[in-house]
């Protein structure tokens, strides 16, 4: 999902399968091997991934990678040469620079996302009723001995109540009731509560208002619930397939149903305990989790632990649009473990269909800078 620096959204395909669950901490301790020379692989969207890694190379030489893989200083040589590498051998440089690895075995699930345009508006109208919220200020970690820690050693989410008590935060169910209202934290407001959550399930988007303007709204802050896919809900009841009465399992389908059926859709979106906060993004494009501008086609929200943020991936599925080259410069709450992606596409209505039908299998090889698996010893 895109997100500005925190942990996105982003996003199973509504209804998409997942792999099954990994309990390795890092991609060290998932089993790494040394993968294929660059050369021999086909790196389609060289030039792009180029340019993204390029901009990523600040952040990977600043972050401690979660992933156990590389040291910020490992990426410098390669970053100094991406400066004035020509674009037109850019396939020369990753073979040049990098080597590739396998994380786990290496088999990919890659699903889709992108930037949605939703009708909205700053101040409230007839017609835009449903509330954007931004931050809420008593949405905080908890003071250490208040709460068990999260997995991943970070003290969850929450809010301390009025006797000083932590506690989970409201969920989606809560908040859509009223639980925020009348506080000063609507920053805009949308005409459909649909459209909302699968906005917040990208982690970011534009509102656009009947004259026209556009409001282009980041990813804030989420409420510390885990993120449940309702699609897989769906699918679980029997909604999901060809018969009579389902619906297909992409994000379109799903709305169609949520429109079709306002009350058991409103009931299903609430299953999903998560709730995205946003800011107001003032750049001209959508940012991701690095803090660097995302590409279409080309970034890859990716889990942390396994794939160093700023990384080049090289990806072979049974969908052609998802192989070659894409760069790690996004995270997402349901991306997670490892050689599991999520691909962005842009925005428009061809972005929405492509990554809303999204859901990729194949394989997966992470670039490392030449000498990492040495050091590892693999």
């Amino acid at each position: 999902m895109l997100l500005s620096g925190c942990v996105p959204s982003v996003s199973p395909p509504p209804g998409g399968t997942r792999p099954p669950a990994n309990t390795a901490a890092d991609a060290v301790s998932a089993g790494l091997a040394r993968g294929p020379a660059i050369a021999a692989l086909q790196p389609g969207n060289a030039a792009g991934a180029l340019d993204a890694f390029v901009l990523s190379c600040p952040g990977l030489q600043r972050r401690t990678d979660a992933s156990g893989l590389t040291r910020a200083g490992d990426w410098a040589p390669a970053c100094a040469a991406a400066r004035t590498w020509p674009r037109a051998q850019a396939a020369a440089f990753f073979a040049a620079w990098f080597e590739t690895a396998r994380v786990g075995d290496g088999s990919s699930f890659v699903t889709g996302y992108y930037e949605p345009e939703i009708a909205g508006v700053r101040t409230r109208q007839p017609g835009f009723d449903i509330p954007v919220y931004g931050i809420p200020a008593d949405l905080v970690r908890a003071r250490r001995g208040d709460a068990a820690p999260l997995p991943d050693g970070r003290q969850p989410l929450g809010r301390y109540d009025e006797t000083g008590r932590f506690t989970a935060y409201f969920d989606r169910g809560q908040i859509e009731d009223g639980a925020l209202a009348n506080r000063g934290l609507e920053i805009a407001w949308v005409a459909d509560a649909a459209e909302l959550f699968f906005l917040q399930v990208q982690g970011s988007g534009r509102l656009r208002a009947p004259d026209g303007s556009v409001m282009r709204l980041g990813y804030g802050a989420v409420n510390g619930w885990d993120y449940t896919g309702i699609g897989t809900v769906m699918a679980q009841q029997g909604l999901i397939g060809t018969g009579p009465g389902q619906y297909p399992g992409s994000m379109q389908g799903i709305l169609r149903y949520i429109h079709e059926h306002p009350v058991e859709g409103d009931a299903l979106m609430r299953q999903n305990r998560s709730y995205v906060f946003f800011r107001e993004n003032p750049a001209p494009s959508a940012v991701g989790a690095m803090g660097v501008a995302v590409s279409p086609r080309t970034t890859l929200a990716a889990d942390p632990a396994f794939v160093p943020l700023g990384a080049p991936v090289w990806l072979q599925t049974d969908r052609p649009n998802v192989g070659g080259l894409w760069v790690a410069q996004d995270t997402g709450g349901a991306i997670k473990g490892p050689n599991r992606f999520d691909s962005f596409w842009g925005a428009g209505a061809e972005a929405r269909q492509v990554a809303g039908g999204m859901s990729a299998r194949g394989q997966a090889l992470v670039l490392l800078p030449k000498g990492t698996l040495d050091r590892l010893g693999r």
